[in-house]
């Protein structure tokens, strides 16, 4: 058995290396800003906002000045529904004849859905899920899908909902191993968010091509400061391979209180503005990549209802100002 083992640890080194992801190397002289733009900004999902083809977005992403895309693996984008054989070698031969470079593909997982069914094997149609995702990555041309962990659910044991996701991400792992394809955890939904508890997952699942999407967003919300958000950066140092940027404005609510002729606070809602304008603090966040020797895309997404609306115009308005922010950074 221990045999076994080590020979399909051998076996997936083999396939992470050949997918090519560079994780940091601790020299800041390798860093060097690669944008890229996330499709879900042109997709139509948030209100307000303009719908653009695949095709369109491709052409839009190039105009602006992007070195490569992130395009959303689910409808009105690249679903594994909709793309046949066909349609993904013309795809990818679109994509190349632009001269733009296919960073991921965004995977839209959640491997704790249906925990309250038992008699459902979800985990394993997650898994498949995403094992499709992998296969319709290397089709593209990439070698690399984002994915998340779970949602917690009420009335679950915290540790059963988290066990399933390390079932799932070693289930999913293997797959996408076949097709020498890395998943990249992005620090979104709610098991194992926090950055101590997502390199600890990290280090659970033990497989080399699952790694960490890791993004300012959540330690943001979570209270962190800039010195604590550097610190998490350099724990999560092993496994960062890529990240997606946003800015938002927190907009405070309170509900009015009749009995008491009051006010009573409420969660806030978070809109989108342009990179630069809002309380998160890239300038640590980007820095401290820099510092690690990260070496993977900065992606730019546009995933609320955003400031000044959701036209064409705005929307590019918005791209533009992320690609003149990170300018600092190179």
């Amino acid at each position: 058995m221990k045999r076994l083992i080590i020979f399909s640890s051998c076996l997936f080194f083999s396939v992470f290396i050949a997918t090519g992801q560079k994780i940091p190397t601790g020299n800041p002289a390798d860093f060097k800003v690669k944008t890229c733009l996330h499709s879900v900004s042109y997709m139509g999902i948030w209100r307000g906002q303009a719908t653009l083809t695949v095709d369109e977005f491709l052409l839009k992403a190039k105009e602006l000045g992007f070195d490569g895309v992130m395009l959303a693996a689910k409808r009105p984008h690249v679903s594994i529904l909709d793309y046949d054989d066909t349609a993904r070698q013309k795809l990818k031969a679109r994509i190349r004849e632009l001269g733009l470079e296919l960073v991921c593909l965004a995977g839209y997982c959640d491997f704790t859905a249906g925990v309250d069914k038992a008699g459902i094997p979800n985990v394993e149609i997650q898994a498949t899920y995403v094992g499709e995702l992998a296969r319709l990555a290397k089709d593209l041309g990439t070698n690399m899908v984002r994915i998340y962990t779970g949602y917690e659910r009420p009335d679950v044991p915290y540790d059963k909902q988290y066990s399933m996701v390390v079932e799932g991400l070693q289930m999913a792992g293997k797959l996408a191993g076949r097709y020498g394809v890395t998943l990249a955890i992005q620090n979104h939904h709610d098991i194992a968010l926090h950055h101590d508890a997502m390199k600890w997952l990290l280090d659970e699942v033990n497989l080399p091509n699952v790694k960490a999407a890791f993004d300012c967003w959540s330690p943001t919300l979570e209270g962190l400061s800039s010195e604590e958000i550097k610190q998490a950066i350099y724990t999560m140092k092993p496994y960062i391979v890529h990240t997606t940027t946003a800015d938002y404005e927190e907009l405070p609510r309170f509900r009015y209180d009749l009995n008491h002729t009051n006010y009573l606070p409420q969660e806030s809602q978070m809109r989108a503005v342009p990179m630069g304008e809002g309380f998160l603090d890239y300038k640590t966040f980007i820095n401290t990549l820099k510092e690690i020797g990260y070496q993977g895309y900065i992606a730019y997404e546009m995933c609320e209802v955003l400031k000044g609306g959701g036209s064409i115009e705005n929307l590019d308005k918005s791209a533009k100002a992320f690609l003149e922010y990170v300018k600092q950074f190179k």
